[in-house]
């Protein structure tokens, strides 16, 4: 395998990086984002009273599905079979802020982590979506990789 890790030819086209030489290894990506919005969209999120349904189980499966077709999405990336994929919420009643992470665990032999940011970028454009109607001024931000593990590079876990 070449020791530049590049995703372009020697004449500069974009490729697929060859990973057949590298080897299998559980990997373990974990990525989170915040939505913000107004107290009435918070509250009808809670209260289970938001028109479009219940936007926790609808923007959990949405960011699952998304995570899974990560390479359908995003040029070059590897498709990859998951073993564990979960996608969570936390609620800052407060700030009206919704965390959204998800979770991508699987072994191969190229990483999870544009799978899991996909995941969360999905997961909170669907509460986007479901509540748009409550708060257009929403605004979806600080999506960030928390921590990796498994590869070549070993584990990462943001300070």
């Amino acid at each position: 395998m070449e020791k530049d890790f590049t995703h372009f030819d020697s004449r500069g086209n974009a490729i697929m990086v060859d990973v057949s030489a590298k080897e299998v290894t559980v990997r373990m990506a974990v990525a989170a984002g915040k939505i913000s919005m107004n107290g009435e969209a918070m509250k009808a999120v809670l209260g289970g009273t938001v028109k479009k349904g219940d936007v926790f189980p609808v923007s959990r499966v949405a960011g699952i599905m998304a995570a899974k077709r990560c390479a359908d999405l995003v040029p070059l990336c590897h498709p990859l079979n998951f073993d564990e994929c979960t996608v969570d919420f936390s609620v800052d009643e407060k700030k009206n802020e919704i965390e959204a992470s998800c979770k991508v665990k699987l072994s191969g032999k190229t990483g999870a982590e544009m799978e899991a940011l996909t995941g969360v970028s999905v997961a909170l454009l669907t509460i986007y979506d479901m509540c748009k109607a409550l708060d257009r001024s929403m605004v979806i931000g600080n999506i960030r990789l928390l921590g990796k593990s498994g590869g070549r590079s070993g584990h990462y876990h943001a300070g």
